[in-house]
Parts: structure tokens; sequence; C-alpha cells
């Protein structure tokens, strides 16, 4: 069992984890970790990642603890694996091969410990033809298909932000296959590598998809299909104040108290005609149009017409709903969300802020009894040195894997 800060909250609790300072999808995995109890040791490099984000603001290293190691010095690679050593589980998110011209690959890693399952975070996967390339989420989802199945067809299929590849189709994933490895080591005693390819993951999110097209049930077109902004009852639309509602109103019932809502009854029978869709549409566009959002927001309260006010990232925090449940929390000034999901039996939190890089080398030397941690403490972070040994500097931006 951890002790100290690592231990205490959520199902994880005891559980050790190894996280090699990346970008991107790899240090959100651990953060999940990390927010279910895990005891998280993130391997800083000597200065530290190449994004300027702020660490004190890096909200993916919360619940962590930092470390630095230069794996490029002499005794580098022996810090990390002495970690291994005494971890659960390890993550890295290097191209495939770097860890191991590192010295921390996983036959070095299971040399020390049989039982640790290494999680590996890359865009490509370990293998294939471009598992060497460099990457981005847009590129990784524009491959799997799920990208093009964004957007309005006459225009460009738009950047969902990063959360469909890096996050879904990459963290969640990863997270995923650690915890039914870690099951499977403790059963048997014996670790193995996960691949978590975020072409892989995000492919995977596409499987019903992939199951109504077999059927005829989905058009590969954008904006042809039921849940892809094709049908008029399901997407977004602009209010009087240039806000916009989403509206999910699929089944029957919540369909007929959305257009008796809109005062638009006359279309109760339009719902499978796909002949008055359009139709159907401008009409709706334009009731929406007649009012603000919140006006809206205020007739559709308490109906079962399926409809939501579309809220930006500020105001989220402060709907009656969220707020009730506490899905936001305030943590060192920052709101931010609360870890997810919840457990009845061994609740979760955010327990400290973002590690800063090294900050808690003497600590994690302590708890995990590696002395040499802070006998060979690495010098202290500045901002200008290489991220990792086959990615730019800080003069252009880092390259996922």
């Amino acid at each position: 069992m951890t002790t100290g800060h690592g231990s205490g909250h959520g199902p994880l609790a005891g559980v050790r984890v190894v996280e090699l300072a990346g970008i991107g999808p790899g240090p959100f995995a651990a953060m999940l970790l990390a927010d279910l109890g895990a005891d998280v040791v993130r391997v800083d490099r000597p200065g530290g990642p190449s994004l300027a984000v702020d660490p004190a603001r890096d909200l993916t290293n919360r619940n962590k603890r930092s470390v630095v190691v230069d794996l490029k010095a002499p005794d580098g690679p022996a810090r990390v694996l002495d970690l291994a050593a005494r971890a659960d589980v390890l993550i890295e998110g290097n191209r495939p091969g770097v860890a191991e011209r590192l010295g921390v690959g996983p036959e070095d890693c299971h040399a020390r410990n049989p039982r640790l399952v290494y999680g590996r975070m890359t865009g490509w996967g370990q293998q294939g033809p471009l598992a060497h390339r460099a990457g981005h989420d847009i590129a990784y989802i524009a491959l799997t298909g799920t990208l093009g199945m964004i957007g309005a067809p006459d225009t460009p299929p738009p950047a969902p932000a990063n959360l469909l590849g890096d996050y879904a189709g990459g963290s969640l994933y990863l997270v995923v296959g650690v915890l039914a490895a870690l099951h499977h080591a403790r059963v048997t005693g014996t670790g193995q590598v996960v691949d978590a390819a975020i072409v892989d993951g995000t492919a995977h999110l596409s499987t019903m998809i992939h199951g109504m097209l077999a059927a005829g049930g989905w058009r590969d077109r954008r904006a042809a299909n039921l849940l892809d902004g094709g049908c008029p009852y399901y997407g977004t639309y602009e209010t009087a104040d240039g806000g916009y509602m989403a509206v999910g109103a699929l089944e029957p019932q919540f369909y007929d108290a959305f257009t008796d809502l809109l005062g638009l009854g006359d279309f109760h029978d339009a719902r499978k005609d796909w002949t008055r869709w359009g139709e159907l549409r401008e009409a709706v566009a334009a009731r929406f149009k007649a009012r603000t959002r919140d006006e809206w927001t205020a007739l559709f309260e308490g109906s079962d017409a399926c409809v939501a006010p579309v809220l930006s990232l500020r105001e989220a925090p402060h709907h009656p709903h969220l707020a009730a449940r506490g899905t936001f929390t305030d943590h060192g000034g920052i709101t931010q969300p609360a870890p997810a999901p919840r457990f009845s039996a061994t609740p979760t939190a955010v327990r400290s802020g973002p590690a800063r890089p090294g900050a808690d080398t003497a600590e994690v030397a302590r708890d995990w009894d590696l002395p040499g941690l802070v006998n060979d403490r690495a010098r202290p972070p500045v901002n200008d040195l290489p991220q990792q040994g086959d990615r730019p500097g800080p003069a252009h931006p880092p390259r996922k894997a």
C-alpha cells in the first residue's frame, strides 16, 4: 500500500503508476487514474514540456506527484527502472522504439518487474506503415472515417477540438486497457504491454455506425442521417441573440412535445416523412430565431422535449443541474471538471493541484523507498531544452506519435 500524498481515496487507492511525461492523451489518462485514487508519479524531463502551458494550471497533472529524471544521463534509465520495479503500471507516449532506445522499454521494465502493466499511448500504434510518422488528433480521426461524419455537407469537416481522438479514442481506451491488464496481472502474476492507438480506439467508437451502415440505415455522407445533423429534430438552431439551442427529440413522444412547444403541431406527421424534413427544418429554424436562448430555455424548462441551451465553457459550471451535482469543482482557485464517474463506497476528489516538475522528489523517494531519487536529483527545470530526443524543441510544436 502506498502512503502519503498518493494514498487514501478512490477505488484505485494503493495502485502505483509511473507516467513518463508526454503531451495530450498520455497525461490525461494518467490524470484519470490519479482521479480514481492511484498514486501517480510523473517523471518529468529537465526543461519540462515544450507546450506553453503554465504548470500551475495544467489540470491534467492534478492529483499526481512529479520527479525530474534526465533519461539521457548515464544513470537516468536506472532511476526510471527503479520506479518501475515498485509500480503496478507504467504509461509512456513516445514514438515506437524510443523508450527501448532510452533503456526503459517493456523488456527492460519487465526484467525488473514481471507483473508490470506497460501502457503505450500513440496515435498510429506500435506497428503499421504509419507507426513512426508524426501526427495529431485531427489526422488520426481523419483516417478512421469519424472526422468525415461531422459537419455540414457543403463545408469542410470542422476540427472537433481534440476530444474525439486524443481523449475518447486515446486516453479512455488506454485506461480501459490498463485496468483490464492490471486485473489479469493480479490474477496471474504476469504483466503485459497495452498498445493503445488513437486510430484503433476512435474506429472502435464508431462500431454502432458501422452496423447501421451495413444494415442500410446509415448513408456514408455527412448530414444525411438521424444523428449527424441530417434530421431536423436532432441538431442545433440559432436564437435571436446569437445563441444556440440543441435539439434531440428523437422518440415520438419527445418529438410531439417539441413541436407542440414550438407551436408547430401541424408537423406531427413529418417525423418519419423525409419529404417534409426540409420544410420542417425551415419552420423550426424560424421559430428559434424569434426568441433569445434564455427565453427558449425557460419555455422548454420542465418538459420532455429534449431541448437544451448550448453553453460555453465558462457558463457550464453555473447551470443549476451541473451545480447541484457538483459536476465542476473549485480547487486552488481554478474551476475544473470533478473526477468522474462516481463511486458509492470509494468516493473520489481533486486532492491536489497540478504537480510542479520535480517538486515531489523527496516525498516520492520516501514513500517508494528510493533514496537514489534524492541523491541523484536532476538539475532544476529550465524552459529552453528539447522535450525528448526525436521530437522538436520549443521552436516547433511537439509532435505526437
